[in-house]
């Protein structure tokens, strides 16, 4: 039994190495998960886009403002006289924190009455939005600290917190929309690379690429069944997100399924892609879940904030379909936003679909050939 088993063993490793597309994508993965897990899991926050409310800027006011530019956390993106200019950076996601200083901030610390000053967090990431409002306070204690030794008197400034979009600081408010975009990957993505591969080693995706059928028939004909799979997923997790998890909803039903569809479509391209270009089952597995499954994880930002991230993670996210989807989901979910707010997102998975779809009809042109 043990010289079976050894020489079973045996066979299955001299399988692997003979198969180099399988020992490529087997040495590469480790790899490229102590890198993206190295680099990705950080639970510190950085580069904090911060906008600035101050209708009335006074020598008190814009030395506060000179200390926030001063700490290495915040990254001033906005100064407006009123909170209605700052309210759509919140809407399109380029704005994490808003600072409102009361308009009589100097004639207030001067007569050493109380001075107000609101900090409006985007807390549809709890823990991140909670990081952000304290390092806004420290920055503010500090400097309240440094104007009473200066003034050689008490002041007092009182910072009111608003926790934006998620003012409960759920954490499901914050997953589901990233488990959304999970869920779609796994059905659209991985399925479809490992059923294709599969017809490809029983060689029955052969006998249609002889077939008078053309090529985007073909795929057509095979991502179909799936696109309605992807289509009622969603459903279900909506469903689910309502009534079990109470995560609101505060967009359109119609516009978020219709986003749905669209990165369904994203994934499933990105999926024949991968069974046309790979050569057997196992490969295809593995290739899928090293670009679409890792990279949906740890670089949209479904878990770890992008800005805490490297230069180069940045960018690279900018190429993972997840990234833009979620941002999409959380966007009509929890902000209540619409396609005003969310077209440039919108157009890169048109344009991702497009670029997907046609290197999948351009590879099985190739096979046909």
């Amino acid at each position: 039994m043990i010289s079976t088993l050894a020489a079973f063993m045996t066979k299955e490793v001299r399988h692997i190495l003979r198969d180099r597309q399988t020992l490529t994508v087997l040495l590469l993965m480790p790899l490229v998960q102590v890198v993206l897990f190295g680099y990705a899991l950080r639970s510190d926050v950085r580069d904090v886009r911060l906008a600035i409310v101050d209708p009335s800027p006074d020598y008190a006011s814009l030395s506060l403002r000179e200390r926030f530019e001063a700490a290495n956390r915040f990254r001033i993106v906005a100064v407006a006289p009123t909170m209605q200019a700052i309210e759509p950076l919140f809407k399109q996601g380029r704005a994490d924190l808003a600072i409102s200083i009361d308009p009589e901030f100097a004639p207030h610390l001067e007569s050493r009455e109380p001075a107000r000053i609101l900090i409006a967090v985007d807390a549809s990431d709890p823990n991140t939005g909670s990081t952000m409002q304290a390092y806004a306070r420290a920055v503010i204690m500090s400097y309240e600290q440094d104007f009473e030794a200066n003034a050689k008197t008490p002041i007092q400034i009182i910072p009111q917190v608003r926790m934006r979009f998620n003012p409960t600081l759920e954490s499901v408010n914050l997953f589901i929309p990233g488990l959304i975009a999970l869920v779609l990957t796994l059905v659209s993505a991985l399925m479809t690379a490992i059923s294709l591969s599969r017809e490809k080693e029983r060689g029955t995706l052969e006998i249609l690429l002889v077939s008078p059928l053309r090529p985007w028939q073909i795929i057509v004909g095979k991502v179909l069944p799936y696109l309605g799979l992807a289509f009622a997923n969603v459903l279900t997790a909506l469903l689910a997100a309502w009534l079990i998890f109470s995560v609101p909803f505060r967009g359109s039903v119609t516009l978020l399924l219709f986003e749905s569809i669209i990165y369904s479509m994203v994934s499933l391209g990105l999926g024949v892609l991968v069974a046309s270009l790979t050569s057997t089952q196992r490969v295809a597995m593995l290739v899928a879940l090293l670009v679409t499954m890792l990279p949906s994880t740890l670089l949209s930002g479904m878990v770890f904030p992008l800005a805490s991230m490297p230069r180069i993670l940045q960018l690279l996210s900018n190429i993972v379909p997840a990234h833009w989807f979620i941002v999409i989901a959380r966007g009509i979910m929890l902000k209540g936003v619409g396609l005003e707010h969310l077209w440039r997102e919108t157009l890169v998975l048109v344009g991702m679909t497009l670029f997907f779809m046609a290197a999948a009809v351009k590879s099985f042109k190739a096979r046909v050939a």
